[in-house]
């Protein structure tokens, strides 16, 4: 009785990654053609804006620091 079960749930699995295997290679062979075309999807605009990032150029000058006759008694 176990047999049946057992063969029926690897099959199950097998048309199951049966199925997730020829979507995968489905779409890749769609990009692949695509690109042949020369529809890529880099040939054409990206649907999202970029994004422009400022960084602040000028650095923070540090004070100086003196030493304090305590400190250097201390070292």
């Amino acid at each position: 009785m176990l047999a049946p079960l057992a063969a029926l749930a690897f099959l199950a699995t097998l048309w199951l990654v049966n199925l997730v295997v020829a979507d995968l290679l489905d779409r890749g062979l769609g990009k692949i053609a695509a690109a042949l075309r020369g529809q890529s999807m880099m040939a054409t605009a990206p649907a999202l804006r970029p994004v422009a990032v400022r960084f602040s150029q000028r650095s923070r000058a540090a004070r100086p620091f003196h030493a304090q006759p305590q400190l250097r008694a201390a070292a």
